[in-house]
């Protein structure tokens, strides 16, 4: 799980400068790349989840 948090925090750090430049200059090219990689943290957040849930049926 620790990879997937890693993978979500390097995701939204390579988002930060096209979230930027869609916000002050418009770039309609940066704000694609902002959804695909939000669409990107979307999934490996999903992955998060199962991971949590699988290791809870496993304690019980």
């Amino acid at each position: 799980m620790t990879d997937l948090l890693s993978q979500i925090q390097e995701t939204l750090d390579s988002i930060q400068d096209d979230a930027t430049k869609f916000n002050e200059k418009g770039n309609k090219a940066a704000g694609t790349r902002v959804r695909k990689g939000m669409q990107t943290i979307k999934a490996l957040a999903q992955d998060v989840r199962v991971s949590v849930s699988e290791a809870n049926k496993a304690r019980v």
